[in-house]
């Protein structure tokens, strides 16, 4: 069984293995040798049995997990509000307090892995209970919820009803403490469960995923519904593009090393680093649309298609280019949509209108050539324009000059041109030892194959050149003997 909870989206978050690690957590720290010693604790006038303080508590997940005192603090919090561990003198604060605070274990009936669902039923005879109990004051979202049952579920109100009275009724015959500590019990259920405006609902807290339906649904009558979210599911499974890791690796790798010498961090800046000096130059260079560009950023363009597209300056380039091939209207519509897309909202039907205008409708005076399929969407969504109602033709044209002219326009004169008088700035700045972040030339580390190659040969040579020390010693008495003799 998973817990999950299904939207209108076809999604659900699940949280099995999230709240298998809590349990498992949760039966050790109730084991009567290594858990936490639970004893009579004092409520107002009334003993509770088996109770803990939040220090205990959190005193024990410190020592158990060797983690920090705010890691601790945090999973102390997910356990009580997971329902998992409940307070005594605040029941609607699920929160757990480090001090002598009194908390109880859930009854294991009650955790959020069990199979069985909060149903609506349930909730109402809580509510009917609570009512009859505190003779008709509840809280104002309790009253909505009140409300909104006894109208869903109209049909079995008087179930409803005899079932809250019988509860009562039993309740009334229990001990006063057990009457106390269940009341908290169920409270802190429904709190988790029906969570009150304003406090976060833990059970729909996480990232959204696709429908699994490999999800075991215990005595689930599977519908059309459940079959339509199978097909949808496996749909999307085979459209997944999957590689080998080794392929997807070795592309990361050629990603960096083409980019590497474009990064300013890694390859440092020319002329000079602007973020440490007060020098423009390196703005003034990298203009938008400057006259003459670096030839860093000109070599760029040659990586692929969308770098060149989103530099304005090479856009500039490459609608020259286009002109020359009589197919500038295709860059032009496709820096229409994008100011479409991303440009004022009071003025998209306007604009949408312009476009079509200029470059879709029959004899537009900057006729673009596109199918007719994609020409039918268009029109189609034109009758109700939105900021992406272009997206279809945009697309189309994109991928026209990412085939067809982005190729002739790396080997164009244009595009030659463009690179041989490219600047290559010159360093301004000595490069600052201090400072990670001047431009540096990479060196690649010796392997440690190399260094212990290195290692014995040093040690070969030394050897190799040890001296006699009984020769040194002879050569030493034989000067000290010539020093004695006398002159003659």
């Amino acid at each position: 069984m998973t817990v999950t909870r299904l939207d209108q989206g076809q999604r659900h978050r699940p949280r099995m293995a999230f709240l298998k690690k809590i349990e498992a957590l949760m039966m050790e720290m109730q084991n009567p040798d290594t858990g936490i010693k639970t004893q009579m604790q004092r409520v107002m006038i009334t003993n509770i049995p088996h109770a803990v303080t939040g220090n205990d508590i959190f005193q024990w997940i410190l020592q158990r997990l060797q983690i920090t005192e705010e890691e601790a603090l945090h999973l102390g919090d997910l356990f009580v509000k997971y329902g998992y561990i409940y307070p005594l003198q605040e029941p609607k604060n699920l929160t757990l307090k480090t001090d002598s605070s009194l908390y109880r274990f859930q009854t294991p009936y009650f955790w959020p892995a069990q199979s069985w669902p909060a149903d609506d039923t349930d909730y109402a005879i809580y509510l009917a209970k609570k009512n009859i109990k505190r003779k008709g004051i509840l809280e104002e979202y309790e009253k909505e919820h009140y409300n909104m049952l006894n109208q869903k579920i109209n049909y079995k109100w008087d179930f409803v009803i005899m079932q809250a009275k019988e509860q009562y009724k039993a309740g009334k015959e229990r001990k006063k403490a057990d009457r106390y500590a269940l009341d908290c019990q169920e409270r802190a259920y429904w709190l988790v469960n029906r969570t009150p405006p304003g406090m976060l609902d833990v059970l729909e807290y996480g990232l959204d995923r696709v429908t699994d339906p490999n999800e075991n649904k215990v005595n689930q009558k599977k519908t059309m519904d459940v079959y339509r979210r199978e097909i949808m599911y496996y749909q999307q499974a085979i459209m997944k593009s999957r590689v080998k890791s080794s392929v997807s690796l070795g592309g990361l790798v050629k990603y960096s090393e083409q980019f590497l010498s474009n990064d300013p961090i890694l390859s440092g800046c020319l002329p000079s680093n602007p973020w440490i000096t007060d020098d423009p130059d390196f703005w003034d260079l990298n203009a938008k649309l400057v006259e003459i560009p670096t030839r860093i950023r000109v070599e760029r363009w040659a990586f692929n298609f969308s770098e060149l597209i989103r530099d304005p300056k090479g856009r500039q380039n490459f609608q020259l280019f286009l002109k020359k091939e009589f197919s500038g209207e295709n860059l032009s519509f496709w820096e229409a949509c994008e100011d479409l897309k991303y440009g004022d909202q009071s003025k998209v039907k306007e604009k949408a209108e312009e476009i079509y205008k200029l470059f879709l409708a029959p004899g537009a005076r900057r006729w673009i050539n596109i199918d007719g399929t994609t020409m039918g969407i268009t029109v189609k969504g034109l009758q109700h324009p939105h900021r992406y109602v272009l997206d279809a033709a945009q697309t189309h044209i994109y991928m026209l000059m990412k085939k067809d002219s982005y190729g002739r326009y790396l080997k164009s004169p244009v595009y030659k041109e463009m690179l041989a008088k490219a600047v290559v700035p010159q360093e301004t700045v000595k490069k600052s030892s201090t400072f990670p972040f001047g431009r540096r030339h990479l060196r690649s580390s010796p392997s440690p194959v190399i260094l212990r190659q290195q290692e014995e040969e040093a040690k070969a040579k030394e050897s190799a050149t040890t001296v006699d020390i009984t020769q040194v010693m002879s050569k030493l008495d034989r000067r000290s003997q010539l020093q004695k003799e006398p002159p003659k």
